[in-house]
């Protein structure tokens, strides 16, 4: 039973759905399920290639599949659908823990990624930074260009979005916590306007990001975090 397919379960159920839905419905519920049933078959051979690799007699440690990209590209294509089906209206997706050690080995990496973040000037680690942030910021452009790739309404998905990718220090060497280099994709329904850099004063609490987007979203509060107002600017 565990091993069906999640779309067999509910197929009875899907016929009824598709006798009442209109062509434009039938095709959007089409595209999730093909979507769903390519998931399910990239985690079953994910799960018969780990069944071929001898387990090494040490603990195993509590960690993504080895191949990470493909890792993380799964969770992406798994939220793309969540949001598709509006199953949820908020998530997040952390790529690394703090203090992750991760050994980016498919970059030719041989030193951990915290390791490598304290590079006291060493170019050779910074070039390694490099290479993994860029990394980073592939996984990212693969969920934006995802979600930007299905229709909603008289746009995209993307366009109903608010995606935001960043980072709590912006100098790993140095553990600075300012200057943040934040990425915003989406428009949000309009209201953010995207393909602009914008820089903020100085100090400005990354909060104030947040309580601007809880309150676009109708979630009002008075302050978030130490945020000091809601960020202005968002919308051009």
């Amino acid at each position: 039973l565990y091993r069906k397919s999640v779309l067999d379960l509910v197929s009875d159920d899907t016929k009824r759905l598709t006798a009442q839905l209109g062509k434009n419905d039938h095709h959007k519920l089409d595209e999730f399920q093909t979507s769903l049933r390519e998931i399910e078959q990239r985690v079953e051979r994910d799960r018969v290639q780990q069944a071929t690799v001898k387990t090494p007699d040490i603990k195993v440690p509590d960690q993504a599949p080895h191949d990470f990209g493909e890792y993380m590209r799964l969770m992406a294509d798994m939220l793309v659908l969540a949001f598709q089906m509006d199953m949820t209206r908020v998530s997040s997706l952390m790529i690394a823990r703090d203090g992750s050690d991760r050994i980016y080995h498919n970059l030719g990496g041989k030193e951990g990624h915290h390791t490598v973040s304290h590079h006291g000037k060493d170019q050779n680690k910074i070039e390694m930074i490099k290479k993994i942030d860029r990394y980073h910021m592939e996984q990212f452009a693969y969920f934006v260009e995802k979600l930007a790739s299905i229709k909603e309404g008289s746009g995209t998905l993307l366009d109903n979005c608010m995606v935001m990718l960043g980072s709590g220090i912006s100098d790993g060497d140095a553990h600075n916590h300012e200057e943040l280099p934040i990425v915003m994709a989406g428009k949000g329904a309009g209201f953010v306007t995207p393909g602009r850099h914008i820089r903020y004063p100085k100090n400005t609490p990354l909060c104030n990001l947040y309580l601007a987007m809880m309150e676009k979203m109708g979630a009002k509060a008075d302050r978030f975090g130490d945020s000091t107002e809601p960020l202005k600017g968002l919308h051009a």
